[in-house]
């Protein structure tokens, strides 16, 4: 298997260095671009196995381009890991909902964010598990088919709700979900729930799951996911 291709997207100079850099020392084939239109074309001309991309970019925001990258069906399957200045809530979100794996604030260790993309890839390598397969992890044993869920081999009694919400959550460790697509998995586009019933469903959740609980984290500002087993 080739080295996973990485497009850099930031409009400065000494940041784009330093992450090629980074990327390329650990095995990676990198390009970069300094603009949102830039990113684009190159996406368009190669697409690459995922975009690191900066939120505040000239002409053609961050989010721009991925809501463009996203909404096309040719370059859907690009992973995007988000770098974004601190307090962005709000622009985390939508680039989340948009269809972004992750997010890294700026300022960054380059290390975290190597070993932030070197994730996001792998996660994107493994299949999700079909709607018939077991899911453990963490002590935890979600058989879909039986719609049963057990910690240490202990039953636990979860609503239909809860029970949607654990597997959304465990199909994908390591993910962050914002609460409007957590919403959206588990009731539905039309469902008439807010996303702060999101939480209260959370809380029950942990409250069930007992000491294994903790494995559903919330991630401030933003949502939450279900923890990689390391």
């Amino acid at each position: 298997m080739g080295r996973a291709r990485i497009l850099v997207v930031d409009d400065e100079a000494d940041i784009r260095q330093l992450l090629v850099h980074h990327f390329t020392r650990n095995g990676y084939h990198v390009e970069a671009a300094a603009t949102g239109e830039e990113a684009l074309r190159a996406v368009r001309a190669a697409p690459p196995d995922l975009v690191v991309l900066d939120l505040m970019l000239p002409g053609m925001e961050g989010l721009d381009v991925c809501r463009v990258l996203k909404g096309d069906p040719a370059t859907r399957g690009v992973s995007v890991v988000m770098l974004t200045a601190r307090g962005e809530e709000a622009d985390i979100v939508a680039g989340l909902e948009l269809g972004a794996d992750d997010y890294v604030t700026k300022p960054f260790s380059p290390r975290v964010l190597v070993a932030r993309v070197r994730a996001v890839l792998r996660r994107r390598a493994a299949p999700a598990p079909a709607a018939g397969e077991v899911i453990r992890a963490h002590g935890i044993v979600i058989h879909s088919g039986r719609h049963e869920v057990t910690v240490a081999g202990r039953p636990v009694d979860l609503t239909p709700t809860e029970f949607r919400l654990l597997r959304y959550l465990a199909a994908r460790p390591g993910w962050v979900f914002t609460r409007g697509q957590i919403v959206r998995a588990v009731h539905g586009e039309d469902y008439p729930v807010t996303e702060r019933s999101v939480d209260v469903q959370v809380v029950g959740l942990r409250k069930k799951l007992g000491p294994a609980g903790g494995v559903i984290e919330t991630v401030r500002g933003v949502g939450y996911r279900f923890r990689e087993e390391a």
